[in-house]
């Protein structure tokens, strides 16, 4: 069963229409099949707070641990913990709003001053971070934009949205 208390936050539906859950008042990434049965998977780290979720391509699950600072990595496809990448500003960067685009992911950094915009490429490893012009004030929220050319911030602290065109 479900773990109480667990806090479910972000979510995305997989390739096969199954629905994952990240449950940021516990270490665990969940799923619903169809027959609403619950299935959960503890996370390494009892400390992880995964508090936003993206998927790529492959089902290849990308949430941000909000709590200690990290871009993690899950396979829907094994149910296995992948990796933890450190994110660039360490572990109080509060990780937050992620998306993937053309398979790279993106994700903003909350506590970072200005916040900052991070790109991780998972072929080389790599991390680039960008400040927010505006500072961002708490991205909660990032998704592609309509034609695929750039990716959307919803900066809730700030009442605006940003718009980043990747070149």
């Amino acid at each position: 069963g479900a773990t109480q208390r667990s806090l479910p936050y972000g979510t995305v539906i997989d390739t096969k229409n199954t629905l994952w859950i990240v449950q940021f008042g516990s270490n665990i990434i969940g799923h619903i099949d169809q027959n609403m049965k619950m299935t959960e998977y503890k996370l390494p780290s009892a400390d992880a707070r995964p508090r936003r979720v993206a998927i790529d391509q492959d089902d290849v699950i990308w949430y941000s641990d909000f709590a200690r600072g990290y871009l993690g990595k899950f396979d829907t496809k094994t149910g296995k913990f992948v990796k933890e990448y450190m994110s660039p500003s360490g572990p109080k960067s509060e990780p937050y709003g992620i998306t993937v685009l053309n398979g790279i992911v993106w994700y903003a950094e909350g506590n970072s001053k200005p916040n900052g915009l991070v790109r991780f490429d998972p072929k080389t490893e790599t991390f680039q971070t960008f400040p927010i012009p505006s500072s961002g004030g708490v991205v909660r929220n990032i998704e592609p934009t309509a034609d695929g050319k750039g990716i959307a911030m919803a900066m809730s602290a700030q009442d605006k949205v940003g718009i980043a065109y990747i070149q």
